[in-house]
């Protein structure tokens, strides 16, 4: 862990979020401290409302605090232009969702490919990352399948490689096994333990699933727009 004053790969310092204005004026973050270094894993828990999933709405520069600063690498994302912050999007974030967000009718392999076409790669390279992704992953010879040949852990497999398969900083997951059973969870846990641990990615993960937490090293509790806890798990995934 760098010393303190050194510069963290994420920091929010006391960022609020504030939605509507008058009686409907609603506090989702209420001026939270977060600290991130590179190569964490880092669950972020909370019940519904308490402010989680904002926080990894402005960390995944989805949206904008309305007070205080959010700051990637040293880097006021703040101050970035709209087409800045999707190019540090598309560039040092993946993401993986609970419901997978794969394209129903496009192969596996055509789906891991899509972040790649965004950044304008050529199609063999293209191709290379993607096999090569997929592999990681556990489904070499499963590329030409479509999600609705695939079981929901093969699923999500499929978005994890998306998401890795540009070499992002960040791994940004929202209940990534919300939608598995418990054998299905526990696997794609690992991978995401494998990544961060062989790959020096951070993994910054939304659940609701204490067991699922225990995966990650750090867990950060939130309640009412606050962050009301925040200490090492039992990390175990290594």
């Amino acid at each position: 862990m760098p010393e303190p004053g050194t510069r963290a790969q994420i920091e929010l310092r006391q960022a609020s979020k504030v939605y509507g204005a008058g009686q409907a004026e609603m506090h989702a973050l209420r001026g939270i401290d977060i600290r991130i270094e590179r190569g964490e894993f880092v669950a972020v828990m909370g019940p519904s409302g308490s402010g989680k999933s904002t926080c990894m709405n402005i960390l995944g520069c989805l949206d904008t605090p309305s007070g205080g600063s959010y700051l990637f690498d040293g880097i006021d994302v703040g101050s970035l232009s709209r087409d800045q912050r999707a190019l540090l999007r598309r560039h040092y974030l993946g993401f993986v969702f609970q419901g997978y967000n794969l394209l129903n009718r496009t192969s596996a392999l055509e789906n891991v490919e899509l972040p790649l076409i965004y950044r304008g790669m050529p199609s063999l390279e293209r191709r290379e990352r993607a096999l090569a992704a997929l592999a990681s992953v556990g489904l070499a010879g499963w590329e030409d399948h479509t999600p609705g040949e695939l079981s929901g852990g093969q699923q999500q497999r499929v978005a994890i490689a998306r998401a890795i398969v540009t070499s992002p900083r960040v791994l940004l997951a929202d209940e990534p096994t919300g939608n598995l059973d418990s054998a299905r969870s526990r696997e794609i846990m690992e991978l995401l333990g494998t990544f961060n641990r062989d790959q020096n990615i951070t993994v910054i993960m939304v659940t609701h699933e204490p067991d699922m937490a225990e995966y990650a090293r750090r867990q950060i509790h939130f309640f009412d727009g606050s962050v009301t806890g925040d200490a090492p798990a039992g990390g175990v995934a290594g």
